[in-house]
């Protein structure tokens, strides 16, 4: 099964790893080694740590609730799972690879503004409201299209960039129908009837 691709913060996260060889051929088993994942964000003192207990010859691990909660959203989270010979102390990687963690939806009380957009899309829906006040004229000197500030675009310039961020965005949007089951929208399937 292996760590998921997405996770949500606030939520526990379970998932259960195989065991494997090393480089001799020798098993590596929940009997053999611990097995503990490494979080990291590129923003000073964010970080993570899970560590899986035996299931089967292979590990379940869990990151607690209360341990996602404290996870920033951002697509950028990187881990890196070690594995530390229970005999000898070797360590050796398992894994390593990116996960995106996702703003819990839960709240208490009055419920806040929550923006699921991505950045990408945020960007689209900027550049085009800057090119519908260009067209009605009630454009300005400057705009703020994600951390950017920018000095007026021409018409050309910002129907260049809605042209990449629409691709973009729908990169995005198709890996998400693919990530929920939901098939490769850009697949085409056809029925024959035998007559």
């Amino acid at each position: 099964m292996g760590i998921p691709p997405s996770i949500t913060a606030g939520v526990d996260v379970v998932w259960v790893d195989a065991a494997t060889t090393d480089i001799f051929g020798n098993a590596v088993t929940s009997a053999t080694h611990n097995l503990t994942y490494y979080f990291r964000l590129n923003t000073a003192g964010e970080g993570a740590t899970a560590t899986g207990i035996a299931y089967a010859d292979g590990w379940k691990v869990t990151l607690p609730a209360a341990t996602s909660a404290g996870l920033d959203p951002s697509p950028n989270w990187y881990f890196q799972a070690l594995l530390t010979a229970i005999s000898g102390g070797a360590v050796t990687e398992y894994s390593r690879g990116q996960v995106e963690v996702q703003a819990s939806l839960a709240y208490a009380g009055t419920p806040g503004a929550f923006d699921g957009r991505t950045q990408s899309q945020k960007d689209l829906d900027t550049v085009q409201a800057a090119i519908r006040a260009l067209m009605t004229g009630g454009a300005t000197q400057e705009y703020r299209i994600g951390n950017r500030s920018l000095k007026r675009y021409d018409l050309s310039e910002l129907l260049a960039w809605e042209s990449r961020l629409k691709a973009i965005v729908a990169r995005e949007n198709k890996a998400k129908l693919i990530a929920s089951g939901l098939g490769d929208p850009n697949n085409l399937y056809v029925r024959f009837n035998q007559g």
